[in-house]
């Protein structure tokens, strides 16, 4: 085999996988997971390790793997990552690790995440676990938030003896990972819910159905529950709109209400007690992950889908494998493109989006050229469904009902960078909750590094 590429991945073929919920990519088995782990150069200066943000030892583990020792490249990850089998499926690799690897500068990177994958999951099949530690220290810490920097956080801390706590305000743990991120992408049940289980093996506890800010504040989890820190990983549940007319049509919905009915609530099944419109002909409007997301469930459902973006192919912030293989199962793309008013039948539904051709201007404050629209260009997109993939923001519930947390003007909470540490001593934060939405990865080695931030505080205080 050419070493200069990668070893392919198997895939489900486009056409069949439009029709259902199973998971797209097939991963590596043995035979390919070998022979691709020989591609490593083993650098003494491993780039691909400073570009991932949990800092993996990826020469170590995959120096294991060629070594055909799966229990031992299982336990270099996890000494960095409590994640593996999600992370090597929905992390961005190819701007991270795989970004980084010197196989890629003649060449194609080493295919670190579908590794990464094979790793966690026979890992999985040969019945390993992380083991918990073997003392506790008697210090509480509190987590709100199951999602990637709560479930991270967690871990560390219990690793390092600490009683850990998880509160969740949903039924199910996961936070995105089991809302937001489609059954295809990321397995719930052989996935997820494995992950979780993990981290329960380490000691920690989880409780769901708790709203933090309602059902008790963070003050009270410190001043009566006796907690001796607090860790705030609750993510950015809040959803952007564009604010043009028509709007609250029926029909118009957010990415996050709905990947959330499909994915949480498994709403694209015909026995679900919670259903999900069906739409016939649906606009996605946005461009990045959850836009994606939003369009292949609506397809799997049974719509004809047009995905709108302001700005050109190039600066689709979507991963280019979501990307294509949206373009693989039939998606349309209108790039260039921005909705200016969504049309409503006579009894309110929507009918249509009015939209206005773009061109890129001069650069904005992100860097990227900015969008103009082109006078005179407007036309029309019949739909009876739109979208709205937009980003999140932090949900102010927690800042509001704790005394002494700042927060930026985008309603995220302010932290030291070092530690993570929020202007309330005793409190810490990361995640999406401090820099709205952002990836599972960064999300994660927030959670790490406010878990070192919180040992240190404690120690500090002893």
């Amino acid at each position: 085999m050419d070493g200069m590429k990668k070893v392919p991945v198997r895939e489900q073929d486009p056409k069949v996988r439009a029709h259902n919920f199973d998971e797209v990519c097939l991963g590596y088995n043995r035979e390919e997971a070998m022979a691709e782990a020989e591609r490593c150069l083993q650098c003494k200066n491993p780039l691909c390790q400073q570009g991932c943000p949990v800092s993996i030892n990826i020469p170590g583990f995959i120096r294991k793997l060629r070594e055909d020792d799966v229990p031992g490249a299982y336990e270099v990850i996890s000494e960095s990552s409590t994640l593996p089998a999600v992370c090597g499926r929905v992390c961005p690799q190819e701007t991270q690790c795989e970004g980084r690897c010197v196989r890629g500068i003649r060449g194609e990177a080493v295919s670190i995440g579908k590794l990464e994958r094979y790793v966690a999951d026979t890992a999985a099949e040969m019945g390993i676990h992380p083991q918990p530690a073997k003392t506790r220290n008697g210090k509480k810490v509190a987590v709100i938030g199951a999602g990637p920097s709560g479930l991270a956080c967690a871990s560390d801390l219990a690793r390092l003896g600490y009683d850990v706590t998880i509160f969740d305000a949903l039924h199910k743990a996961g936070g995105v990972l089991s809302y937001g991120i489609p059954e295809f992408r990321l397995p719930k049940e052989r996935v997820v819910d494995r992950e979780i289980d993990n981290v329960r093996a380490l000691g920690v506890r989880i409780e769901t159905d708790v709203i933090i800010g309602k059902s008790v504040t963070i003050d009270e989890l410190m001043d009566r529950e006796g907690y001796d820190a607090v860790f705030i990983g609750s993510g950015a549940g809040l959803p952007k709109f564009m604010h043009i007319p028509g709007e609250q049509a029926m029909g118009v919905f957010s990415a996050n209400e709905y990947l959330t009915r499909s994915n949480l609530m498994h709403a694209y099944r015909e026995d679900a007690r919670t259903p999900i419109y069906h739409a016939k002909k649906a606009v996605v409007v946005g461009g990045g992950n959850v836009a994606m997301d939003a369009a292949r469930t609506a397809l799997r459902l049974g719509a004809d889908v047009t995905i709108v973006y302001r700005r050109s192919e190039a600066e689709l912030p979507a991963r280019k494998e979501e990307v294509h293989h949206a373009k693989e199962e039939g998606i349309r793309f209108e790039l260039l493109t921005n909705p200016e008013e969504i049309l409503t039948d006579e009894n309110g539904w929507v009918s249509g989006v009015r939209c206005i051709r773009m061109e890129l201007g001069e650069p904005d404050a992100s860097g990227r050229r900015r969008p103009v629209p082109i006078e005179g260009s407007e036309f029309m997109i019949d739909c009876d469904a739109v979208i709205m993939a937009l980003g999140t923001s932090p949900n102010p519930l927690i800042s509001s009902t704790t005394d002494g947390l700042a927060t930026t003007t985008k309603g995220g909470l302010v932290v030291n960078e070092e530690n993570g540490e929020t202007t309330r001593p005793g409190v810490f934060a990361g995640g999406d909750a401090v820099t709205g939405a952002a990836t599972v990865i960064l999300a994660m080695g927030a959670g790490r590094k406010a878990a070192r931030g919180i040992d240190e505080y404690l120690r500090s205080r002893d």
